[in-house]
């Protein structure tokens, strides 16, 4: 798949959630809450690393255990990944189901809890 269609995909996961925007930041599409706060980064060839893929919060734990048992897939990303960022790849065979989910916990964690309410558990 195109990259221009990933990154399509995942905007529309990203804009469907309550009061977000985007903008770029440091060159590549972002998506932001309230336009302050950062939970989704695209990723297209970061400094030359051949990967498509996008940037996120992830819950405590996530980060070591996905790259441990999904390394094709995850990654620990540079500049966040110390914080428990998660590399989630589109350059693979992509679970649009999975990415929507990784999205919305990232949203999750942070959302003011206001927001994070409206979408459930």
């Amino acid at each position: 798949m195109a990259p221009r269609r990933e990154l399509d995909r995942l905007r529309a996961l990203c804009l469907a959630l309550p009061e977000t925007s985007e903008r770029l930041s440091h060159g590549e599409p972002t998506w932001f809450i309230r336009g302050k706060k950062t939970f989704v980064m695209f990723a297209d060839h970061h400094h030359d690393d051949d990967r498509l893929a996008f940037w996120c919060p992830a819950p405590p734990g996530a980060q070591e255990g996905l790259v441990r048992t999904e390394p094709d897939r995850f990654f620990r990303p540079p500049y966040v990944g110390h914080r428990g960022w998660l590399g989630v790849r589109l350059d693979v065979d992509v679970d649009w189901t999975e990415i929507d989910r990784i999205v919305r916990d990232a949203y999750r964690l942070v959302a003011p809890k206001s927001l994070a309410v409206l979408l459930g558990s």
